[in-house]
């Protein structure tokens, strides 16, 4: 779980308002979060199988928002996906 300082670290940056939570950039940002802090605890924990399906899940979840932005407005999409280094 993301400590509240951390969400809205995560958040921050690509709020529409300041009361955003639900726009494209704002999931993609969050789940990017989450999973990065569960590639962590992979690093202890090699064998929690339930957190891996998680994990995937998430993943998933993530790269679905992520082709939605690229169809609407891939001007976003490229900034999002800079700023968070999800693509090399």
């Amino acid at each position: 779980m993301l400590t509240a300082e951390k969400k809205a670290e995560a958040m921050q940056v690509f709020r529409r308002t300041a009361i955003d939570t639900g726009s494209p950039e704002v999931q993609i940002s969050l789940l990017t979060a989450r999973i990065n802090r569960l590639e962590e605890h992979f690093q202890s924990h090699l064998k929690d199988r339930n957190s891996r399906r998680g994990l995937l899940t998430m993943i998933g979840h993530r790269r679905r928002l992520l082709d939605y932005l690229k169809k609407e407005e891939p001007s976003k999409y490229g900034l999002v996906i800079s700023k968070l280094g999800l693509r090399k």
